[in-house]
């Protein structure tokens, strides 16, 4: 039986288990299709760049020139694991492929960081996935009894595996990169790069994670956000939809296919709440006016007499705004954000986002001094940040404190890409909401409910995906493939 074999050094993945092997990461994905041989790899480092809030663990790319791949990637911010001096490795690209890494699990070494490069038998592949496979346990035994051979146990590194196993099998590229979707159960946003410059963008057939289009007379992109396209000078075309493969050659989108079925189309509702910048639009529906109405769903839903409307940087920003427009309450500049300092909720470590917390937001006293305030953030996932958040305001010198979150309960975990954790270690499972409005210090404490936060995302054109509030998932948690890896 033919191996596919990865190259060493370009595509390990080692990530350790957790939690019965739910390795699960909130990721970001880019590529680009130029005419014409050209700067492919700087564009793909600045569309990293405006989805570096989906990761900051490590970055890599990967382009395609002359028939052949190479591939670089490090650790830490984007600026950090591609240096100029490695970027000047990528001369005169035409495709470039990039991802963002955020781990959950695993040490946080290179060998984590995607691209991933495959070699096998005819060829090599390079890809970026974004997601969760609920399934990679079952398709690794399966390739493993095909003699195919594993460093780790990350779900990633099943789909690169997968794929190129399939591209081997099918002897085409776009037919394998397909076939090995129809395999994955769960999450995935995937960018797939042949050594002769073909691309493939696949997206779920649930459509949990965002991947969209983009053209700039010049060439094609694909991107998890169309805040990346902004960015790069491409102009959004549309959403990949769920369960669509599109072929990207040459600058030019050649093919697009569904080709992939789901249980139903279910988008992560996190993604509005939380992970995506405001600036871009998803499905349809504007990060931005999402979460302002979150926020004035929160005013009715939880009105209160208060001075002043503070959102929680970043993600608490624009649901504060919407609180202030609909109660009236005027909105101010609650905290100094310290900006070196990354996204708490996307720290490895419990030690290590308690610790940002203190470091990344000092209270603006001149704001909170003597006011009610009504502090505005955007989930209570572990309870690790909100208690002292309250504590700090205080300290500032507010009289009341009233904590208003724009998402409800987290009451069951994700597998869908998510770092949410295991349900008994979710805050809202251990303690009431009256208890946990003592546990945070907070004089009163409002939860947006699902109703409200599904109003507030309207217009999106995907059902949104509610399992970690309600438990009731869109797709399987746990599924063997049942088409033939044969």
């Amino acid at each position: 039986m033919p191996r596919a074999r990865r190259k060493e050094g370009t595509c390990l993945n080692g990530c350790k288990q957790r939690e019965q092997d739910a390795l699960r990461e909130e990721c970001g994905v880019f590529g680009v299709s130029l005419q014409k041989e050209g700067e492919a790899a700087g564009l793909c480092y600045n569309g990293l760049l405006a989805l570096q809030h989906r990761g900051q663990e490590g970055a890599g790319i990967a382009a395609a020139r002359d028939n052949a791949l190479c591939c670089r990637k490090g650790l830490g911010l984007v600026t950090e694991a591609l240096s100029p001096q490695v970027m000047e490795e990528f001369p005169g690209a035409a495709q470039a492929i990039g991802h963002v890494r955020y781990s959950t699990t695993g040490a946080n070494t290179v060998g984590n960081v995607q691209p991933f490069v495959t070699e096998f038998l005819t060829g090599r592949i390079a890809t970026a996935h974004n997601g969760n496979v609920v399934n990679a346990r079952e398709i690794r035994e399966k390739l493993t009894s095909f003699g195919l051979e594993f460093t780790a146990t990350s779900d990633s590194e099943v789909v690169s595996s997968l794929i190129a196993y399939k591209v081997m099998r099918a002897k085409d590229f776009v037919t394998g990169v397909k076939e090995a979707c129809r395999l994955l159960r769960g999450a995935f946003s995937l960018v797939v790069l042949s050594g002769d410059g073909r691309m493939v963008a696949v997206r779920d057939p649930n459509g949990f994670r965002p991947l969209c289009l983009g053209e700039n007379g010049s060439g094609v992109a694909v991107a998890s956000e169309s805040c990346a396209l902004d960015s790069c000078g491409f102009r959004f075309l549309r959403d990949v939809k769920p369960g669509e493969a599109v072929l990207l050659e040459n600058g030019r989108i050649l093919h697009s296919e569904l080709c992939l079925q789901g249980p139903r189309k279910s988008m992560c509702v996190f993604e509005y709440v939380y992970f995506s910048r405001p600036d871009s639009v998803l499905d349809g529906q504007s990060v931005y006016e999402a979460r302002l109405h979150m926020g004035r769903m929160l005013a009715r839903e939880h009105p209160v007499e208060a001075d002043v409307v503070c959102g929680v940087p970043d993600s608490g920003l624009e649901a504060a705004m919407g609180y202030s427009l609909e109660s009236g309450i005027p909105t101010a500049t609650g905290f100094v954000k310290n900006r070196y300092i990354g996204r708490s909720f996307i720290f490895p470590t419990q030690a290590q986002r308690e610790h940002a917390v203190d470091l990344k937001l000092n209270p603006l006293r001149a704001a909170v001094a003597g006011k009610r305030v009504v502090l505005v953030d955007d989930s209570i996932v572990r309870g690790t940040t909100c208690d002292r958040i309250v504590a700090a305001v205080r300290r500032a010198g507010a009289k009341e404190v009233h904590l208003r979150i724009s998402s409800p309960p987290f009451r069951h975990t994700c597998y869908y890409g998510t770092d949410i954790g295991s349900e008994e270690n979710l805050i809202a499972n251990q303690l009431s909401i009256s208890d946990i409005e003592k546990k945070t210090g907070a004089d009163t404490l409002g939860y947006i409910s699902v109703e409200g936060l599904l109003e507030a995302c309207g217009e999106c054109g995907l059902p949104l995906c509610t399992g970690c509030f309600t438990g009731d998932y869109p797709g399987p948690v746990e599924e063997a493939p049942k088409d033939s890896l044969e």
